[in-house]
């Protein structure tokens, strides 16, 4: 694996008590790199985030982010976008105020000046400017996310985790954000790795795609990654079709 990888994860395998979640999982990522993380559920894709943030402890095999186990980077290194979904929506909070938990790692009953502005330009950032004195419960599925991008580059991370940062969001929206993400990383040389089940997105997207099914399937670039083998490894059949899919005897070729 090449010296200058901000992410290098060799031989990583994770078990939950007598149960192996990973097995044998191997990659790395330079600078700018955008990696999409594809397979089926409960294959262990958000489980090798938890891996990555340090969460959770390898059985075996070695993570390093930027030549540090993850358990002992500093918070700003890494940024985090959940699933929506795990948002407590009648939590009383407003946006500023959940924004600004990416700084000062707690929610804080008073915002100064200082932080205030830099949540502003996190929040400008993304196109979410308008929405810093919005109640939460009243955001849209969208506008959440885009909050949650702010929330997760406001420290200016050289990585990126982001766990199907498009569901719930419709294609202007889902559009709308992957060109976001494709800004910062250009701009600032991070590394993008995201859970998706579109694997339209992540064709157009992705330098490099990561199929997993608890063991790894592929890791390569999209042409060759999105193949008829591959896929049927990972989830046992192809019946995960997009509209524009054109299927070939060997690979599946996303237009």
């Amino acid at each position: 694996m090449p010296d200058k990888a901000v992410i290098k994860v060799e031989g990583l395998t994770i078990k939950l008590g007598d149960n192996t979640v990973l097995n044998n999982i191997s990659f790395s990522a330079v600078p700018d790199n955008f990696i999409a993380i594809v397979g089926p559920n409960g294959g262990g894709k958000t489980t090798l985030f938890k891996a990555l943030l340090g969460l959770i402890q390898p059985a075996s095999g070695t993570i390093e982010i930027l030549s540090q186990d993850p358990r002992k980077l500093l918070p700003s290194i890494i940024g985090y976008v959940p699933q929506i979904k795990t948002l407590d929506r009648t939590f009383p909070a407003i946006t500023i105020e959940l924004v600004a938990t990416g700084i000062l790692g707690e929610w804080a009953p008073y915002i100064n000046k200082k932080v205030r502005i830099e949540v502003e330009a996190a929040l400008d950032k993304v196109g979410a400017l308008h929405l810093a004195h919005r109640q939460l419960n009243k955001l849209s599925g969208g506008e959440l996310q885009r909050v949650y991008l702010a929330r997760s580059i406001i420290r200016k991370p050289a990585v990126l985790l982001l766990d199907e940062p498009a569901t719930g969001i419709d294609f202007s929206g889902e559009k709308d954000l992957n060109n976001l993400i494709d800004e910062y990383r250009h701009e600032t040389g991070a590394v993008i790795m995201m859970i998706t089940h579109d694997w339209d997105s992540a064709f157009h997207h992705a330098d490099r795609i990561l199929i997993i099914n608890r063991e790894q399937i592929v890791f390569d670039k999209p042409e060759k990654a999105f193949c008829e083998e591959y896929l049927r490894r990972a989830f046992g059949h192809i019946g995960h079709k997009h509209e524009n899919d054109i299927w070939r005897p060997s690979c599946l070729m996303l237009l």
